[in-house]
């Protein structure tokens, strides 16, 4: 602001005031300005935070004794864990969750799966069955529950991969019970477009040595061989999200 001089002293005062305005005013519009910027740096970063998070793919495993690992003394013994473990050493962003319950039937599981699936699911991993064949339960029911299974998580998740978990029965049940029980597994597979691990104790059922005492829960050495079966199928899936994510 230039002065004149001759200029009257009401309208230097005046000048003045007006001087001292426009300095406020601009100091306002700065730190408007640099609240502006601080604000945009940390939307930027909550959205990379939030990426970040997204970006990371669930595994779920959804079972009965199998799959909780019945019978160990740690949880990173079962075989979901093991699968964790190597996720992790192949650097993949999967998060493996365990969601097994000792005992668990079909229709347990059914009585549960909306509880479950209020968390995402990119994978999801059904091994139920046994315990319904053991306990002699109708092959309807047990079929009609894994197939109300499957519906629930294709209308809550229709993006995710579904893997059925094969089961095998003593032939001390009957010829007839137990290969109508091993083919619900194949059936259900082939009507809902699912992916299949063939048996899930390949390897492992009836060998006195990769089991428990009881005769029917992997010890820990039986869980590797358990976790290699379901990595045969899983790996592939794996595969497929990944190039799909590219």
């Amino acid at each position: 602001m230039i002065l004149n001089i001759n200029t009257h002293p009401s309208q230097i005062m005046l000048m003045f005031r007006y001087f001292i305005l426009a300095v406020l005013l601009s100091a306002c519009k700065g730190d408007g300005a640099q609240k502006t910027t601080e604000a945009q740096e940390d939307s930027i970063e909550n959205e990379a935070i939030s990426e970040t998070k997204t970006a990371t793919k669930t595994i779920l495993f959804f079972g009965d004794s199998l799959t909780a690992g019945y019978g160990l003394e740690d949880s990173s013994e079962a075989f979901p864990a093991i699968i964790q473990s190597k996720i992790d050493s192949l650097e993949l962003d999967y998060e493996v969750i365990n969601s097994g319950v000792s005992g668990e039937t079909t229709a347990g599981g059914l009585g549960r799966i909306n509880w479950v699936l209020n968390q995402q699911v990119d994978v999801f991993v059904l091994e139920l069955g046994a315990n319904d064949g053991l306990r002699g339960i109708s092959l309807t029911e047990t079929r009609a529950n894994l197939q109300a299974i499957i519906s629930t998580v294709k209308e809550k998740y229709p993006d995710a991969i579904i893997i059925l978990a094969g089961m095998q029965l003593p032939p001390n049940l009957g010829q007839d019970y137990t290969l109508e029980f091993k083919t619900i597994f194949t059936e259900l597979t082939e009507t809902n477009g699912l992916k299949l691990i063939p048996f899930l104790l390949k390897d492992v059922g009836g060998i006195p040595e990769l089991n428990l005492a009881d005769g029917i829960h992997p010890n820990v050495e039986g869980q590797k061989i358990v976790a290699n079966n379901v990595w045969e199928i899983l790996k592939l899936v794996i595969d497929k999200q990944t190039k799909k994510s590219l």
